[in-house]
């Protein structure tokens, strides 16, 4: 939330800029000076996907994260607003995403009494490309969280995309293949098609199964009867089958949980991860000494898929930037935009 405009803006004049990052689970908006990008304020609000949330909800997520944002005697100083929106492309003038997150964005800040002069409107992808230092404008960008996607960035719009196709057709190496497999390799050593992993008893336990039905001897099978295994199997499917399919990315931090403990299944799925990621990377056939931004919950300081996947892409010639969101990457386009444009300075 932004303090007092007067106090935080410098002079009383100075104009504002906005900047958006609306992903599948909330929206965030900053408010930041439009010389140096410093911040002023921030607010938040629901999801803010283009293609799955309805425009009034959309519209009304957005207006909650920017009245919180900018305080009301600051928004007619706003000179410039740039929003990155999951399901959203910058690359298309009429791409559909991009057509709703702009009308949507439009009524919010109608709504908010934001006179935004001038509004750019592109992917969440776009947004956190920017948000490496520098705001490059050109590179690859690489996003590994619930779902994966790997894009060529030229001109700050996307060109080419590699993955990004949804939970049953790609998503290699996201957040939910990482859950599926961990509860893929538990249903083959229950049924004796796979090897031992401590994952069958953590995918059980997240996923509520009695405890009668577990692995009660480590990892083993050995101690695990038949009968049991059986059960294991009948409790497990229903519960996998009755939630939506993104939601077995929740069981990727138990994997990294396994892998930390030296347990061979659980490493071999972050590795065959990591694999599938960098391939993403190498369809976009990158040119060594090129720039890869990357972000993601799987991805950055702390990620369990990023010391294995920096040393893949340095095999490429490639180093990484980390970002944690498009926050700092919309209000870089804001500044751009308000440059080019040439708006004159509100009072």
């Amino acid at each position: 939330m932004a303090s007092d405009p007067n106090e935080t803006a410098g002079e009383p004049a100075a104009p504002l800029v906005i900047g958006l990052d609306a992903g599948g689970t909330r929206t965030r908006a900053v408010l930041a000076r439009a010389a140096d990008g410093r911040v002023l304020g921030e607010g938040a609000a629901g999801p803010g996907n283009a293609l799955t949330v309805p425009s009034p909800l959309l519209t009304a997520h957005l207006a909650e994260a920017v009245a919180r944002a900018v305080p009301e005697a600051a928004r007619g100083r706003v000179v410039a607003v740039a929003g990155g929106f999951a399901g959203a492309t910058g690359a298309a003038r009429d791409d559909p995403g991009r057509l709703k997150a702009l009308a949507a964005l439009k009524d919010a800040l109608r709504q908010t009494g934001v006179p935004a002069c001038p509004i750019a409107v592109g992917s969440d992808i776009e947004a956190a490309f920017a948000s490496a230092p520098g705001a490059p404008a050109d590179g690859l960008a690489l996003v590994a969280g619930t779902g994966a996607v790997a894009m060529r960035i030229a001109g700050r719009r996307c060109t080419a995309t590699a993955d990004g196709d949804g939970w049953l057709l790609g998503d290699d190496g996201s957040g939910f293949w990482i859950g599926r497999e961990a509860v893929r390799r538990a249903l083959r050593m229950a049924d004796g098609r796979g090897g031992a992993t401590v994952l069958a008893g953590a995918v059980g336990r997240a996923l509520g199964l009695p405890g009668d039905v577990l692995p009660q001897d480590g990892p083993g099978a050995s101690g695990w009867p038949r009968a049991d295994r059986e059960r294991y199997r009948m409790h497990l499917l229903p519960v996998v089958m009755a939630e939506p399919p993104t939601r077995l990315a929740r069981l990727a931090p138990l994997v990294a949980g396994a892998a930390r403990e030296e347990d061979p299944v659980a490493r071999a799925i972050l590795g065959e991860a990591a694999d599938r990621l960098t391939d993403s990377v190498r369809a976009l056939e990158p040119r060594a000494g090129e720039r890869v931004v990357a972000t993601g919950g799987l991805l950055g300081p702390d990620g369990p898929l990023t010391a294995g996947l920096t040393a893949r892409l340095r095999t490429l010639g490639l180093t990484v930037d980390w970002v944690a969101d498009g926050c700092r990457g919309a209000v870089a386009l804001a500044r751009i935009e308000y440059a080019r444009s040439g708006c004159e300075r509100r009072g």
